[in-house]
């Protein structure tokens, strides 16, 4: 469908993302009425019935099925041009990357031809024509509505945003059906109702609509029966809220969050850490051995086959480095910076958050101590910083008077300048010491051995084995406790308002992955009605994740919380994982 989801069939999950208990033709591309998208599916054949599933998040983008509350992750309600749900039942690969769906019997029922061709499954829907297009002015905003000969797979293949409520927005719908010889005669295309302009165009047996509408508002597209009927509502708030059980200890939710006369459409996943086979684990990259680099969460995601995941840390643009607290199974991936906050948990689901700071001390064979203030941080302070092996093969430096100690094995090899090189490389067996505003010439020469210990503090955030850092923390023990002065960030980040993503816990537990765009009618969250958003959410811990452009949640191979395209590219997430047995 985009840019983005392209990178689904480079092949991530295709070994990965049948039923075990299938005995299936499956592949990650689907071809649907001549126009072929990444989507996962399979078809399986026994006892002369034929089983046909296509992954949830593809039904909804590529054909627009819309998935209703449901009560049991097993089974999912639809809606596509009818006046009653149908429950489709729902199936898991064995990594629970991605949830299908059974539509063998809503297939055969409305007529698709379907066909397995290597690794597409090509589907012909029917030919349908677009009869009639009308458009009203509401009281709300503005009405679109499609009429068709017969329902007919919709997409939208472009959906633009207004960061600040105020710019124009873009859509784009294509639905697979021609366009009628007099469908647009009468029609009142003028501008009204939230909506600036409208067209209409026609191609290959396809009918795209274009739209253009102010930045408060935003498009609810449903479908409705008898006849059957599009519909693209232009209106400043959501009209539909979601709840549903996508997995077990796995829950979608959209809503409302309303503080005072401020309305804040918000999405979010509730996760269960105490759910057998689920676990939230920190992710980066398409590459786990390289830290550096930044990529589309889609692709992240995939690449880690995780089920869902939220973006989370800090990190430099430019350098495409982390500027936080990652910390993995125990293992440090990236210190902590200038106290900022942290989410802490474990395996068994105890959750803790707080401000964080960690420290190395270099005990060496001179009788020095010395201070190793950072671990592949991208974040360039005075003292003594290290980069391993996790960094990436090489090191450029990020200040223009460095000096660089080549360890291995916990022994000094060599000390350059940085000014004599471009890049370093870092050893396997090793790892770079990197002095900034620090003369260590003689403390670390050429042959000084040492011995090094890590201390954290608080030690008991510290102790946990999973560790994802970010800021400023919001909410700890019920309470806002939001300092931006205290986690050094400028008093101008409290104020403003713009897109945000956060971790947060409830009571009982629950850990809530969630994201808000655009209030009603304005733009979003600052930071303190963002911890006071997520309290109203039951959240008893919060902590702000990096927002703006870079707020994107993902679920079962897509994008929930905006259109694929226009997510920015992040450094780190944080993934959550099912093991389906």
């Amino acid at each position: 469908m985009s840019i983005l989801r392209s990178c689904l069939t480079a092949g991530f999950l295709t070994l990965s993302v049948l039923p075990a208990w299938a005995n299936t033709s499956s592949g990650n591309q689907i071809i649907l009425n001549g126009k072929t998208y990444p989507g996962y599916w399979f078809q399986s054949s026994a006892a002369g019935s034929t089983t046909l599933a296509i992954s949830d998040g593809d039904l909804e983008e590529d054909f627009g099925l819309y998935l209703l509350d449901n009560s049991t992750p097993q089974q999912q309600p639809v809606q596509w041009y009818s006046s009653q749900a149908e429950t489709l039942s729902a199936n898991f690969p064995k990594n629970g990357a991605v949830r299908y769906l059974d539509i063998s019997q809503f297939s055969q029922r409305l007529g698709w031809q379907v066909q397995p061709r290597g690794n597409a499954l090509v589907i012909n829907s029917g030919s349908a024509q677009v009869r009639t297009l009308k458009t009203g002015i509401q009281p709300w905003g503005r009405r679109i509505v499609l009429e068709l000969d017969r329902p007919s797979p919709w997409r939208l293949t472009e959906l633009t945003n207004s960061r600040s409520g105020k710019t124009d927005r873009n859509l784009t719908l294509t639905v697979d059906a021609s366009l009628g010889s007099a469908a647009t005669q009468g029609v009142n295309t003028n501008p009204g109702g939230g909506l600036l302009s409208l067209g209409m165009a026609k191609s290959g047996g396809q009918t795209t609509l274009k739209a253009s509408f102010a930045g408060g508002m935003r498009p609810e597209v449903w479908t409705l029966s008898n006849p059957p009927r599009l519909v693209v509502d232009i209106r400043p708030d959501p009209m539909r809220s979601r709840n549903i059980a996508w997995a077990p200890g796995l829950r979608w939710r959209e809503s409302v969050i309303s503080l005072g006369s401020q309305r804040f459409p918000v999405s979010w996943l509730e996760v269960n850490l105490n759910q057998g086979g689920l676990k939230l684990q920190p992710i980066w990259g398409n590459d786990p051995n390289q830290l550096v680099g930044t990529h589309p969460l889609l692709s992240t995601a995939a690449r880690a086959q995780s089920a869902a995941a939220i973006n989370a840390g800090f990190f430099d643009q430019k350098r495409q480095t982390p500027l936080g607290a990652i910390r993995r199974n125990g293992t440090w991936i990236s210190s902590p910076i200038l106290n900022r906050g942290v989410i802490a948990w474990n395996d068994a689901g105890q959750v803790q958050v707080g401000r964080l700071s960690l420290r190395e001390t270099l005990a060496t064979s001179t009788g020095q101590s010395l201070t190793v203030v950072s671990q592949d941080s991208g974040y360039p302070q005075a003292g003594i910083a290290r980069y391993t092996p996790l960094w990436g093969r090489t090191y450029r430096p990020i200040l223009g008077t460095e000096q660089i100690v080549t360890v291995v094995d916990n022994r000094v090899v060599s000390q350059v300048a940085s000014s004599s090189a471009a890049e370093f490389p870092i050893p396997r067996n090793g790892s770079l010491l990197v002095a900034r505003s620090l003369d260590v010439k003689s403390t670390l020469a050429a042959g000084t051995t040492y011995q090094s210990q890590w201390s954290a503090n608080p030690s008991s955030l510290g102790a946990f084995p999973n560790i994802m850092g970010a800021g400023p923390l919001l909410v700890a023990n019920s309470q806002v406790v939001l300092n931006v002065e205290a986690e050094s960030f400028q008093r101008a980040f409290e104020a403003a308002a713009a897109p945000r993503s956060a971790i947060a816990q409830r009571a009982d537990g629950t850990v809530l992955l969630v994201t808000s765009h655009n209030r009603v009618g304005g733009a979003g969250p600052t930071l303190t009605e963002w911890a006071r958003v997520l309290q109203a959410m039951g959240g008893v811990n919060a902590l702000n994740l990096d927002g703006g452009s870079s707020t994107t949640l993902y679920l079962g191979g897509r994008l929930v919380d905006r259109h694929p395209v226009t997510a920015a590219r992040v450094q780190n997430a944080l993934g959550v994982f099912l093991d389906s047995n």
